[in-house]
């Protein structure tokens, strides 16, 4: 079935611009969600998913009241929901393989929704800007590979590449840097994180190793399940500590005048824990993932 849009399917687009074009009521939903004020989260009710991760649950989850994730530049955000069931997945796409990446989002949220329910599935979208390589553009195309899929998706929230731009001091870079979504209502709001675990540093070394999208959430059990996940020891990377931040920028980022104050600091941190884990065997005993589950004081703790 097609990608909806007012319960309309939409015709093929070569463009964000031709689709905002297209449908004016998009730009003005887009215009309207950027402009809310920023939601700090509160972590004793976040479950945090991290790039090129999704986790998905339903309003019966006692452990999670808010997925939320951060921290994008060129990257998306995709919430999807189907209002019957209040099941929700959202994912932080960086473009590694996003053909791949969407029906793990589709079957995560119609795997815990019953089938005859009624609702539909709905589609949010928001990240990325007006990039000088366009690697947002490329992605916002791909990502609306929604059309492609069985199931009939309403694409409600598109606040995407030039509908997701600001120019400051000459320098575009983005409005909406994360966003969080309620799981109970499926509001879906801009976002700010001062909390990004657990295991942020294991989880940020696995996409820097090249891993490919992951399912972080099991819902039954309310348990955050990290790998196995496995990289090769590569001592050169440690040549990165001692550059210069524009250095790092220039290489290690797609949009190194857009990042947030912290991103060069992350990477070095990020960079730290492979060498002090130059094999990752050691991080999942027996093969087996690491799993975290929500302790009485609210945080996430490792489940033995």
């Amino acid at each position: 079935m097609p990608l909806l849009i007012q319960n309309r399917a939409l015709d093929r687009i070569t463009s964000t611009g031709e689709l905002f074009d297209r449908h004016p009521h998009l730009k003005e939903n887009a215009r309207t969600f950027r402009s809310q004020p920023l939601v700090y989260v509160d972590p004793k009710c976040l479950l945090y998913v991290q790039q090129r991760e999704f986790a998905a649950t339903t309003p019966a989850d006692k452990s999670v009241s808010v997925i939320g994730s951060g921290d994008a530049t060129t990257c998306h955000f995709v919430v999807l929901r189907h209002t019957g069931s209040g099941a929700v997945c959202l994912a932080h796409c960086d473009g590694s393989c996003t053909w791949s990446e969407i029906p793990l989002i589709v079957k995560a949220v119609t795997s815990l929704s019953n089938v005859s329910k009624e609702g539909r599935l709905e589609l949010h979208l928001a990240g990325g800007f007006n990039d000088e390589s366009k690697t947002s553009h490329k992605l916002s195309l791909n990502i609306l590979a929604f059309q492609k899929q069985k199931e009939e998706i309403h694409l409600e929230t598109c606040c995407i590449t030039e509908m997701n731009d600001i120019v400051v001091d000459g320098n575009h870079s983005p409005v909406v840097y994360g966003i969080g979504v309620n799981v109970t209502t499926g509001d879906v709001f801009p976002s700010s994180f001062t909390h990004k675990g657990p295991a942020e540093e294991l989880r940020s070394a696995r996409t820097f190793t090249g891993g490919q999208m992951a399912d972080i959430y099991d819902s039954s059990r309310g348990l955050v399940k990290i790998g196995p996940c496995s990289w090769s020891p590569n001592l050169d990377i440690g040549f990165w500590l001692s550059q210069e931040d524009d250095t790092i920028l220039k290489y290690l980022s797609t949009s190194p005048l857009a990042e947030p104050p912290h991103f060069v600091q992350h990477m070095k941190t990020t960079i730290q824990f492979l060498l002090e884990h130059p094999s990752s065997d050691n991080l999942f005993p027996g093969g087996q993932p690491q799993l975290y589950h929500r302790s009485e004081r609210g945080d996430w703790e490792r489940a033995v």
